[in-house]
């Protein structure tokens, strides 16, 4: 009983009532909002935000952090583009590729932290820029758009009989995989105890700098991932593909209860964060609110997630000191 209390007054059961109530709000409202149509594009926006949220998580919980993976996306895309406009290889062929770089990508944020012992931040905004500068290297201001018509119409075909599209399926497939990984295995213990502590995980036996390391792999492979949906949802391979997208993905993870200081924090809520974040720009954008407006609430929710959160935990922590001084245990 005293688990269940302490679940239902968790931070994710916070969002995830959040999130219904933003549903219901919405739904009642805002125009065209319950529409299948809506419903399908709504999904569709939130499949590249879900899955840069999934390692993103994993990152955060160890006290790091990836602000790379928008431009590493818009990389991904430009080069998916160029593959196919000039090496002849097939689509399928170009796409393994894309995912493999994307890996590479990651693996140089990964060597600069765990092989030169470099901040996370100071890294991934570097290669923020690096990599955004590279993706207009490699177009330039042009587009490739002429991808084969099949698969840009699977890119955002529904599960037949639903709105829903089918892209969210392998999402659902990989939060299962990352939720497994973080919440059931020694792998995920350590990764909780490496955002506490690196020296004590260290002393305890964890590889920290080569769990970091393959999770900054991890992160660009699926940023390689979203680099080849995003292309094949939009038809179009472009330089600036997934600009600013890192913001909300760390809104989102921030939002769902992971500590931004690591070692807190559970995928269950980052899915409802992700959720909760892409109903309210989604239903602000069938009201006509002005984009920079959204912007303006994106960073609000950022800085609620920061703030709310620890607030949250210092009161309970004072309560709790409270209890202890009005009820002393008898020795």
């Amino acid at each position: 009983m005293t688990g269940l209390r302490a679940a239902l007054g968790s931070w994710d059961a916070a969002v995830v009532a959040a999130l219904v109530l933003a549903v219901l709000v919405a739904g009642v409202s805002v125009q065209n909002f319950a529409t299948g149509r809506n419903v399908q594009f709504l999904l569709l926006d939130l499949v590249p935000l879900a899955l840069l949220a999934l390692p993103m998580t994993l990152i955060v919980v160890t006290g790091e952090i990836d602000l790379s993976v928008a431009s590493t996306v818009g990389l991904c895309s430009t080069l998916m583009g160029q593959l196919w406009l000039s090496s002849g290889l097939s689509l399928e062929l170009i796409c393994v590729l894309v995912v493999l770089l994307g890996g590479v990508l990651g693996a140089v944020n990964g060597l600069f932290v765990t092989g030169f012992g470099l901040p996370s931040l100071a890294v991934t905004i570097g290669t923020l820029a690096l990599y955004r500068g590279l993706s207009f290297v490699v177009l330039g201001d042009q587009a490739v758009a002429d991808f084969p018509a099949s698969w840009t119409a699977a890119a955002v075909r529904n599960i037949p009989g639903t709105p829903i599209p089918a892209a969210v399926l392998p999402v659902l497939l990989l939060a299962l995989v990352f939720g497994v990984v973080l919440h059931a295995t020694t792998t995920g213990r350590a990764l909780y105890a490496m955002g506490n502590n690196d020296q004590a995980a260290t002393f305890a036996g964890v590889s920290v700098a080569r769990t970091k390391f393959w999770l900054f792999v991890a992160s660009g492979a699926v940023c390689g991932l979203v680099g080849v949906f995003w292309t094949l949802r939009y038809a179009s391979a472009r330089g600036d593909n997934a600009t600013g997208l890192e913001l909300t993905v760390v809104t989102a993870v921030l939002l769902g209860g992971v500590s931004i200081f690591g070692g807190r924090g559970a995928l269950l809520g980052v899915v409802a964060g992700v959720l909760l974040l892409g109903v309210l720009r989604n239903a602000l954008q069938l009201a006509d609110v002005d984009a920079n407006a959204l912007t303006i609430v994106t960073g609000a929710l950022l800085i609620a997630s920061v703030v709310l959160p620890n607030a949250v935990a210092d009161l309970r922590a004072r309560l709790h000191r409270r209890r202890q001084r009005a009820n002393p245990v008898a020795p």
